[in-house]
């Protein structure tokens, strides 16, 4: 089935080369150019993926990012960032609000059709099961809650994004690399420290409920989700 992508930019010129380009790969495009426009989109069509610019008009894309996350209906639809802002503060908080990929203007056609295609294909993936599970942890990927010893996990949408890549890999050794490649899908505007940051973040909110040895850090390699404790 041909994957429908909302286009959510207020230049017309960019926001006619990114239809062009969806559409040259064959994917059915939706535009508006503001998030009143994307609100009434979405009333009535929930598309495969949302590529929203940050600054517009208004309600700003970062903020639209995180009502959409917010909305029960709508919270599954992957979204792409696109914005001129390069610090990486600006990155950590584009993908702490639910983004799922974030892409720096000028970007490249090329750049632009790799990332949506990674990011759908992160997504389809993870939509084979609805609930994934690993020890005393479960994760829901329907609902997009977590739970250890049935106790909810305050997660935010990148800590979740993060346990719900572990519980889908037990039992393997990855990188800081390849953890920014799987789950931040940017690695490279994003420093191998941010990993570690949210590492520890995740781990704190395990830790609450006595299950923060799920993840386990194999010095010189990076990090292993595993139920067996070392």
């Amino acid at each position: 089935m041909t994957a429908k992508i909302l286009i959510v930019e207020d230049e017309p010129a960019i926001r006619q080369i990114v239809a062009m380009t969806m559409s040259h790969e064959g994917f059915k495009t939706i535009e508006v150019d503001d998030v009143t426009g994307a609100t009434e989109s979405l009333a009535t069509v929930l598309p495969d993926l949302i590529i929203l610019d940050w600054m517009m008009p208004g309600l700003t894309g970062l903020e639209f990012t995180k009502r959409i996350k917010k909305s029960r209906r709508t919270k599954h639809i992957p979204i792409i960032l696109l914005t001129a802002k390069s610090q990486e503060s600006d990155k950590v908080a584009a993908l702490n609000s639910g983004a799922d990929d974030y892409i720096t203007k000028p970007f490249s056609a090329a750049e632009l059709v790799a990332r949506v295609k990674a990011v759908l294909r992160r997504v389809n993936v993870s939509s084979d099961r609805e609930v994934l599970n690993v020890g005393n942890i479960k994760v829901d990927l329907k609902s997009r809650r977590a739970f250890c010893e049935g106790d909810k996990l305050n997660l935010s949408p990148l800590e979740f994004k993060l346990l719900e890549f572990f519980v889908n890999h037990p039992e393997r050794v990855f990188t800081r690399t390849q953890l920014l490649d799987q789950v931040w899908g940017t690695s490279t505007f994003i420093e191998d420290r941010t990993v570690d940051v949210h590492i520890r973040r995740l781990r704190k909110v395990l830790s609450r409920h006595e299950c923060s040895d799920y993840i386990q850090t194999v010095r010189g390699s990076g990090y292993l989700f595993t139920e067996t404790v070392a």
